[in-house]
């Protein structure tokens, strides 16, 4: 399952990070700023409990989150877009997952994880800007999944329909948030048009 923000501003925002004269200041702006929007939509489903607070002139209820936030960003790219949740979700816990890409097979390979204990009974959210081939996805799926995860959301900010094809077959239950589903991977498995490679314009490296 999966679903396309469509959001005025986010499509705005988009078309400023695809842009190839974006900086790599201006594209961790960017990318925070997109991540917010998207993360808002992908959080209105969670659990809520009400609360009674005492405002200047009288009581009113409110309501809180009730569910524990865990954050998973796919390194390295992934870290771009921890900014945009936590600024939402101040109180999140953070895990963090070590993928890259063997340019031979294509396959991802698992180097590195660190998860909160909260992973198992909480929602967690996985972060990455490009769900490209989705290999890396769905092995971190697979990976949050052993740990005990339950509810697991991916926010990204461009995929394609051979990346979701393969985490909603794999991982059915898991919904992806995207502001855009581009229209292909080329031949070194990029996505068209994309971003180019989201990392290197994250971090200014080559």
């Amino acid at each position: 399952m999966h679903e396309e923000v469509k959001h005025p501003c986010v499509q705005h925002k988009l078309a400023l990070i695809r842009n190839e004269d974006t900086g790599h200041k201006k594209f961790r702006e960017l990318a925070t700023e997109i991540t917010m929007f998207l993360c808002y939509e992908a959080l209105k489903n969670v659990r809520l409990k009400k609360i009674e607070v005492q405002t200047p002139v009288a009581k009113a209820q409110c309501h809180v989150i009730d569910e524990d936030i865990v954050v998973v960003p796919i390194l390295r790219a992934g870290v771009g877009m921890l900014d945009g949740i936590l600024g939402l979700i101040p109180t999140a816990r953070v895990g963090f997952v070590g993928m890259y890409r063997d340019e031979k097979t294509k396959e991802p390979v698992s180097y590195y994880h660190r998860l909160p204990p909260q992973t198992d009974g909480g929602v967690c959210i996985v972060i990455d800007p490009m769900l490209a081939t989705g290999g890396s996805t769905v092995a971190t799926l697979d990976l949050l999944k052993d740990k005990g995860a339950t509810t697991i959301i991916v926010v990204c900010i461009v995929t394609c329909p051979e990346g979701l094809k393969k985490v909603e077959q794999a991982h059915p239950d898991v919904v992806v948030y995207t502001a855009a589903i581009d229209a292909h991977l080329n031949e070194r498995k990029y996505i068209v048009p994309g971003l180019g490679d989201a990392g290197d314009r994250l971090f200014g490296t080559s």
